[in-house]
């Protein structure tokens, strides 16, 4: 029989996402603004949207989107400096908890949040649980590349500053069926993030891994390349990159703030004087594309995998570029069905024995694969 396991599919019918729209930096206004956007370009995606409905329901009605939005109020919000273990404690009103709730019931398909990431993960691992055979969920994100569809995945990028070879080798097999869906690579390969190539760099743990993604690669359908540094990021060796989330966490806002003074830099060069001001508008065209290309807003979304739901968290500071990208994210992620997906390729690559509830979720993924 053909494996489909990573296969995407159509959904038969509309897409609903659950956004939180309190947890934004720039309040509901920029959520709800993310919103309509999604909603002139997608007539499949449908959203129930959480938060102190006195504030949101003004700005979905002024942009007339009642038909495709439905508004639950809730009234308390996730700070910024709010402790994950404060909201798992008592953060059953807040808007954020209802969003992740909502996924959990079946009613949305996805949720996304711009609020607190440690909240976030805490309350989806609390509502939704971790896949069976999952030890440590990872972010996931997409990075611009010299590939050619345009981007590679890198994880983990801030779900957990520690990880182990057991974990490494988790984040490949996940990266790898993300790869799948998200980018259409069909064999992705992986390499591992390491301050050299040379087989006998790094820290212990990362030799460990990098011999366990060795054997497993076949099994999991990946092409391991092995060691890869920093400037392989956004190259066209690798179409996924693991680290732990400590690294990939500074890598990931380090790479951003690189791509917002690039683009500062160009702008102030091209107004400098008059006549970098008239190459600017001969220039205009392939300077829109540019911005476009490292524009940090338009791959804005990292995907929480191994979660038994699809969660995508937008930056706190995303305005409604950067949250309509994220929407994009999670619609396109939810169509492909990809957490089911997701759960029969970790299931599959099960090697410490699987229990029950292992072998009937890996059934059931199977048979919605077929």
């Amino acid at each position: 029989m053909t494996d489909q396991t990573d296969r995407p599919s159509g959904a038969a019918t509309p897409i609903t996402i659950s956004v939180d729209a309190m947890g934004s930096d720039l309040g509901p206004t920029a959520i709800v603004a993310g919103i309509a956007k999604s909603v002139q370009k997608n007539p499949s995606v449908r959203f129930l949207v959480f938060g102190r409905e006195s504030e949101i329901r003004p700005l979905i009605d002024k942009r007339r989107l009642g038909a495709r939005v439905e508004v639950r109020d809730a009234p308390d919000v996730v700070r910024m400096d709010d402790k994950p273990s404060h909201v798992m404690r008592n953060g059953k009103s807040t808007s954020m908890w209802a969003a992740v709730d909502a996924v959990k019931s079946g009613e949305a398909q996805a949720v996304v949040s711009c609020g607190n990431t440690g909240a976030l993960m805490a309350v989806s691992m609390l509502r939704l649980r971790k896949l069976p055979g999952i030890d440590r969920p990872a972010i996931a994100c997409l990075w611009p590349s010299r590939n050619p569809g345009g981007f590679n995945v890198m994880l983990d990028v801030g779900a957990d500053v520690r990880a182990d070879a057991k974990d490494l080798l988790q984040y490949a097999r996940m990266g790898g069926s993300y790869a799948r869906n998200g980018l259409g690579v069909s064999r992705p390969r992986v390499g591992l993030l390491n301050v050299g190539t040379e087989e006998n760099k790094g820290r212990p743990e990362m030799k460990e891994a990098h011999d366990l993604i060795t054997a497993a690669a076949d099994e999991a359908k990946i092409d391991f390349v092995g060691f890869v540094e920093g400037g392989d990021i956004p190259s066209n060796r690798v179409d996924v990159i693991v680290t732990d989330g400590f690294t990939g966490n500074v890598a990931l806002k380090t790479g951003e703030g690189t791509a917002r003074l690039i683009r500062d830099l160009l702008r102030d060069a091209f107004r400098a004087t008059p006549l970098s001001r008239i190459a600017a508008l001969l220039a205009v065209t392939s300077l829109g594309r540019l911005s476009k290309r490292i524009d940090p807003r338009r791959v804005n979304g990292g995907v929480f995998l191994g979660l038994n739901g699809t969660v995508v968290k937008s930056h706190g500071s995303a305005d409604a570029t950067g949250v309509s990208a994220a929407i994009k994210l999670a619609f396109q992620l939810a169509e492909s069905r990809f957490t089911e997906r997701l759960a029969a390729r970790v299931a599959s690559g099960d090697t410490d024995g699987q229990d029950a509830a292992t072998e009937t979720a890996r059934a059931a993924a199977d048979e919605q694969a077929r």
